[in-house]
C-alpha cells in the first residue's frame, strides 16, 4: 500500500492537471476567436480619456458595478496595447487557468486525492453555463478574480478549521480583498465558505450545532471578513445609484424561472447545443424541449442517486437551491423592468458563480457517510466505466454547444469595424482634424454617451488625425468604419444676414437665428466665413455648452458639432479685433458626399 498509494495519487493529480490543459485550450479558442464587444469599449473609452488612478475613473457606477481593479487591469492593458485584442484575450485565458487551479486546489483541500475529485472537477471545467460570462472581457473582469477569491477563501477556512493556523486567516482575508476589488459580488464568499464548513461539519454527525462549531474554530476569519463585508457594502451604496433597483417581483420570477429551464437544466448535459442571436445583443441559449427534458432527467437522477448512496444530503441540496435563487434574485431586481425580454435569463452571463458553488458543494456531499446497504454502488471496475462513459458524453455535449456559442459569438460587427477604423484613420493621419461623431450603433449605442465617440473609443489609438469638435474637411464614418467625404444635411440653416455683401457681422456678441428650432441633440453647423485675421470664436446653440472654433483670414468654411437645441446660433469673438462676415449655411447631420 505504502508503493501504490503515491502512484494512484499521482494518476489522480495528473488527470486533473490534463483536464484544465484541456479545458484552457477550449477556452484559449473561445478568446482568441472573440473581440471587443460593448461593455469591453465602455471600458477602452473610459481608459483613454480618464487618469488611471483617478477616484473618478476607479470607482465609477459602471451599470450597478463597483469594480476599481476590473477598471485598473483593463485600463492598464487598453493603455500599453489599445484596441488589440490579443492582450484582452491572453488575460482571459491567464485569469480563467487561475480560477481552475483555485478550483483545483479548494477541491483537493475537501476531498483529498481521491478520483472521484475528478467528476465535479469536469463539470465545472465544460459546462457551457460559464462560457458566456468568460468571453466577454468585461464580465469575465469581474467573475472570473472572484471565483479565484472564492475557492481560495474556501480552502484556506477548510484549513483554518482543521489546523487552527491562522495564517490561513490572513491568505484568505487577501484572497476576499481581491474579490471585491474586481466585483462587488464577492461579498457572497464568506457565506459560501461558511456553508460549507458548516455542511462538512454536519455531515460528519455533529448536527444543528455544527454552526456554533463552524462559528467558533473559524472565528478569526469569520469576525474580519465580517466587517470588510459591511465596510464594502457601504462603499457600494454610496457610489451606486440605488434607483436603478426594480420592485417587479413578477418578472424577476419569471426570468429565475427561465434561467432555470433554458440554462442551468440543459447546461447539467452539456447544453444546450444551440445559441442564437440578434446583433447587437449577445448570444443566448435555444434549447430544444429535448434537451430542457433531458437536463430534468439528469437532475432528478442525480438527486435520487445521490439520496440513495449517501446520508444528509438534503441540506446540501436545499443549500444549493437557496445560492441559486439568492445569487440571482439581487441581478434581476436590478436588470428587470415591464420592458425586459425574458431572454435575458438565456444569456447565461450570471451564472459562472454557481457553477463554482455546485462544483463545491458537490464535493462536500461526496465526504457525507454512505447509506447502509447501498454497497451495489461500490467502487468497481462496471462503476467507473459507467462514471467515464458519462463524463465523456457530457464533455462531448458541452463543446458541441461550445462550437455552436462560438458560431454565433464570433457574428460581432465591431470586430471588422474596428479593423477599418484604425486603417482609415492612420491613412489620414497628419492631415486636417475628424470630425467627433458616433460610431455605428451596432458596436456601440448612444446610450452609453460619450463613450461611443470616435474620440472616446479610438483616444489612444496611433497613427490618426486629431479627432475634435471642428473641421475644415469634412469626412465621416460609414457603417463599415470606412472614412468617407461627408455633407451636412439642411435641416436648418443659418439664416440670409442683413449686412449688405456680409451676412452676419461678427465684432462682438452675434445671435444669428435659424430657419427653424433644432431639438436636443448633437448638430453639425458648416459655417461659411470671411475672417479678417487668424484667431477663434465661441460657438452655441439657444441651449447648450460653447465650443471653441478656431478660424483663418480670408474666405474660409468650418465645421463644428455643437451639442444642444434651440432656434440661433451665437458666436461670440475670443481674439481682440477678430472680424467676421458670416453667410448662410447649413446646421444638420453627417451623411456622405
Amino acid at each position: 500500500m505504502l508503493v501504490r498509494l503515491p502512484a494512484q495519487l499521482n494518476r489522480v493529480a495528473v488527470a486533473a492537471m490534463a483536464l484544465i490543459l484541456t479545458h484552457l485550450v477550449v477556452r484559449g479558442v473561445l478568446a482568441f476567436g472573440g473581440n471587443f464587444y460593448w461593455d469591453d469599449l465602455i471600458l477602452v473609452g473610459r481608459a483613454g480619456t480618464q487618469g488611471l488612478f483617478s477616484p473618478s475613473y476607479l470607482f465609477d457606477d459602471h451599470d450597478g458595478h463597483v469594480m476599481p481593479a476590473a477598471f485598473l487591469l483593463a485600463g492598464i492593458i487598453t493603455k500599453l496595447a489599445p484596441l488589440n485584442w490579443f492582450w484582452p484575450a491572453l488575460s482571459l485565458v491567464i485569469l480563467q487557468a487561475l480560477a481552475s487551479l483555485a478550483l483545483l486546489r479548494a477541491l483537493w483541500v475537501i476531498l483529498g486525492w481521491r478520483p472521484v475529485l475528478l467528476v465535479p472537477l469536469t463539470f465545472a471545467l465544460f459546462t457551457p453555463l460559464a462560457i458566456p460570462g468568460f468571453t466577454w472581457w468585461a464580465a469575465a473582469l469581474n467573475s472570473l478574480p472572484m471565483l479565484t477569491a472564492m475557492c481560495w477563501f474556501v480552502g484556506d477556512a477548510v484549513l483554518l478549521d482543521r489546523t487552527g493556523n491562522r495564517r490561513y486567516a490572513a491568505t484568505a482575508m487577501s484572497a476576499f480583498l481581491g474579490g471585491l476589488l474586481f466585483f462587488e459580488k464577492s461579498v457572497v464568499i464568506p457565506f459560501v465558505a461558511f456553508a460549507v464548513l458548516a455542511l462538512l461539519a454536519y455531515l460528519r454527525g455533529h448536527g444543528w450545532l455544527a454552526l456554533t462549531r463552524t462559528w467558533r474554530r473559524g472565528v478569526w476569519l469569520w469576525i474580519p471578513a465580517g466587517a470588510l463585508t459591511a465596510g464594502w457594502i457601504a462603499l457600494y451604496l454610496v457610489v451606486v445609484d440605488q434607483k436603478r433597483w426594480s420592485t417587479d417581483l413578477s418578472m424577476t420570477w419569471a426570468l429565475l424561472q427561465r434561467s432555470f429551464t433554458h440554462g442551468m437544466l440543459p447546461g447539467l448535459v452539456g447544453g444546450p447545443w444551440r445559441w442564437d442571436r440578434w446583433v447587437p445583443s449577445s448570444p443566448w441559449a435555444e434549447p430544444s424541449l429535448f434537451m430542457i427534458c433531458l437536463g430534468a432527467l439528469a437532475l432528478g437522477a442525480t438527486i435520487a442517486l445521490t439520496c440513495l448512496r449517501k446520508r444528509r444530503l438534503g441540506l446540501v441540496w436545499l443549500t444549493l437551491l437557496g445560492y441559486l435563487v439568492a445569487s440571482q434574485v439581487p441581478i434581476y431586481l436590478m436588470r428587470s423592468s415591464a420592458f425586459t425580454a425574458l431572454l435575458l435569463a438565456q444569456t447565461l452571463r450570471y451564472l459562472p458563480d454557481l457553477v463554482v458553488v455546485a462544483t463545491l458543494l458537490a464535493a462536500v456531499g461526496l465526504t457525507a457517510p454512505n447509506r447502509p446497504g447501498s454497497g451495489y454502488l461500490d467502487n468497481s471496475a462496471r462503476r467507473t466505466t459507467a462514471v467515464a462513459l458519462a463524463l465523456t458524453m457530457f464533455v462531448g455535449s458541452s463543446l458541441v454547444s461550445t462550437v455552436s456559442y462560438l458560431r454565433s459569438w464570433q457574428n460581432n460587427p465591431a470586430s471588422p469595424y474596428i479593423a477599418n477604423v484604425k486603417e482609415s484613420l492612420a491613412a489620414v493621419a497628419g492631415g486636417p482634424a475628424v470630425l467627433d461623431q458616433e460610431v455605428d450603433p451596432l458596436v456601440l449605442q448612444n446610450v452609453v454617451r460619450p463613450e461611443n465617440l470616435l474620440s472616446h473609443m479610438f483616444a489612444l489609438v496611433r497613427p490618426r488625425p486629431e479627432i475634435g469638435s471642428t473641421t475644415t474637411q469634412l469626412r465621416m464614418l460609414d457603417r463599415n468604419g470606412d472614412l468617407l467625404d461627408a455633407q451636412v444635411t439642411w435641416t436648418r440653416a443659418i439664416t440670409e444676414g442683413p449686412v449688405p455683401d456680409c451676412g452676419y457681422l461678427v465684432q462682438s456678441t452675434a445671435t444669428m437665428p435659424l430657419t427653424g428650432p433644432l431639438l436636443p441633440a448633437d448638430w453639425v453647423v458648416e459655417l461659411n466665413y470671411l475672417g479678417n485675421t487668424e484667431g477663434a470664436v465661441w460657438a452655441s446653440l439657444t441651449n447648450g455648452p460653447r465650443v471653441k472654433v478656431p478660424v483663418r483670414g480670408g474666405l474660409n468654411r468650418v465645421f463644428i458639432r455643437l451639442p444642444g437645441s434651440g432656434n440661433s446660433l451665437t458666436l461670440q469673438p475670443i481674439t481682440q479685433s477678430l472680424s467676421l462676415c458670416v453667410a448662410v449655411g447649413p446646421v444638420g447631420a453627417l451623411a456622405p458626399r
